[in-house]
């Protein structure tokens, strides 16, 4: 399983945090939904881009690479494949940003001068290895070093994150949501180990015989989440996820839906990401907001 698979995942369910990594806390995270298009030319699929929603064309497009090794021509790359994006889809946003997250600092190529007026104006590099821990720092940055974080220190610091995530998110089904996100870049990362020695390592075994754990499973909220991890061990956790809703029970989707809209998520990606019609979803919502 790829690193840059983790990332792309986590923007995708979690799309706020991703502009909380980026420092633009105050962007309209409605108007925004993670794609990843392919480039048909060169057979490339960006790592993710946040394309606006119809009416929200004046903000800016977000194109996403993460990378965790030194690749020659990298942001060469990059920007051919932004601008052939551009010639094949021609979206209507007339601003964009290209942002690159690093492993570390070491693992990038400085970029040909002839590429200056672009990196200045369009580029926005993050190195994960620079972010200073900080006990107040926003859960979406926690979440992105924990990615990256050494063995030796990643079961601490993920143990760390549950914590927060108990005491921060009031919502069961977005707190249990994290909690097996977590649980699942510990497995990416000692993954000789089987899910159950996992789960002993992170104290997760008296959290499942909770009130918070068993009303959120229960109520269906977690069973796509769960199939979808399960094969993510496996197949990518992207990969899993969406196995796992789409395999869900109707009631198990309906059930989704507060929680995805707590995400940021519109109804229309809602129904496109359960494969629901549009109509279904907005009549459960009404539903359940009474």
């Amino acid at each position: 399983m790829k690193t840059d698979t983790i990332f792309s995942q986590f923007f995708r369910e979690f799309p706020r945090f991703f502009f909380e990594v980026i420092g633009r806390k105050e962007a309209p995270v409605d108007a925004y939904e993670f794609v990843a298009p392919e480039i048909k030319q060169r057979s490339f699929r960006l790592d993710g881009l946040f394309a606006t929603q119809e009416g929200f064309e004046e903000e800016p497009l977000y194109f996403l690479e993460a990378q965790f090794y030194k690749e020659e021509g990298f942001i060469a790359r990059l920007f051919a494949s932004i601008f052939l994006y551009f010639e094949q889809y021609n979206p209507p946003n007339p601003n964009w940003m290209a942002i690159v997250i690093y492993g570390r600092r070491s693992y990038e190529v400085e970029p040909p001068e002839r590429y200056s007026a672009l990196v200045e104006r369009h580029l926005l590099r993050i190195y994960l290895d620079e972010l200073e821990d900080d006990p107040k720092e926003s859960f979406g940055v926690a979440i992105a070093k924990l990615i990256v974080e050494r063995k030796t220190r990643s079961v601490a610091k993920a143990k760390e994150l549950i914590g927060r995530a108990k005491r921060e998110l009031p919502a069961a089904a977005v707190q249990q949501q994290m909690i097996e996100f977590i649980a699942a870049i510990v497995i990416y990362k000692f993954s000789k180990l089987s899910r159950e020695e996992i789960e002993a390592m992170l104290e997760l075994s008296e959290f499942k015989q909770t009130r918070v754990y068993q009303e959120a499973h229960a109520e269906g909220r977690l069973e796509g989440l769960e199939q979808g991890l399960a094969r993510g061990v496996k197949q990518g956790i992207k990969q899993g996820i969406e196995q796992g809703i789409e395999q869900g029970e109707l009631n198990a989707k309906l059930n989704m839906i507060p929680l995805l809209q707590e995400l940021g998520l519109s109804l229309e990606q809602i129904a496109s990401r359960l494969g629901l019609q549009l109509e279904t979803v907005r009549e459960a919502a009404r539903n359940q907001s009474n």
